[in-house]
């Protein structure tokens, strides 16, 4: 399944919206060229729009590493936003959650590049209690 990449921008942010998978091979590759060709052209803060994708692989993940990697090591930032619970799971039990900037509202998302603002993270360990308990 190809993946669809979308740009678009709020105040300022760059924002990609993905559909499909990011998984080894042209799907990584697009993810990792469309974050750096945005850095190229001047993007220092993006945000990755997950509510499309169903399926992360760890090629994926890799991806998702490196390209939060080059935005910082360029004085920017990389955030996520809408991920599935399978997809918050894997970055929990690889323990890239904390890696990650994590949201569930796109508007938080677009705050946390705003010192000045109130903003409302992911909380992973209300998750991690949740579904452990859900598991019981």
């Amino acid at each position: 399944m190809r993946l669809e990449i979308h740009e678009r921008e709020r105040e300022g942010i760059a924002i990609l919206d993905f559909k499909g998978r990011i998984t080894v091979g042209p799907e990584a590759t697009a993810l990792r060229d469309k974050v750096g060709a945005r850095m190229a052209a001047g993007a220092k803060n993006i945000i990755l729009n997950l509510a499309g994708v169903d399926y992360i692989d760890s090629t994926g993940l890799g991806a998702l590493v490196m390209c939060a990697t080059s935005m910082r090591k360029a004085g920017g930032a990389l955030k996520l936003e809408n991920l599935n619970k399978r997809n918050i799971e894997l970055l929990v039990m690889t323990k890239l959650a904390t890696v990650f900037d994590l949201f569930t509202d796109e508007q938080d998302a677009v705050n946390s590049f705003f010192p000045d603002r109130e903003i409302k993270r992911f909380d992973i360990l209300a998750f991690v209690q949740q579904h452990q308990q859900e598991s019981h």
